[in-house]
């Protein structure tokens, strides 16, 4: 696994439950992505500064 690949634990903000998210190596930028419990639309905010990443799930619009 590189620095950039990583499996982040984020909780829905519908249902809360703790889900694990896979983060692509080349992923930046907002998407959009289904909660697996729940499966409703996440909006998903991903960050990256030199090999730190930060991902931030918030209600998708």
């Amino acid at each position: 696994m590189s620095d950039f690949e990583a499996m982040k634990r984020v909780r829905c903000p519908y249902c809360r439950e703790w889900v694990d998210l896979y983060v692509d190596p080349d992923t930046v930028g907002t998407l959009v992505e289904d909660c697996a419990v729940c499966c409703r639309p996440w909006a998903v905010v991903v960050e990256r500064e030199g090999a730190k990443m930060r991902v931030h799930v918030s209600r998708a619009q």
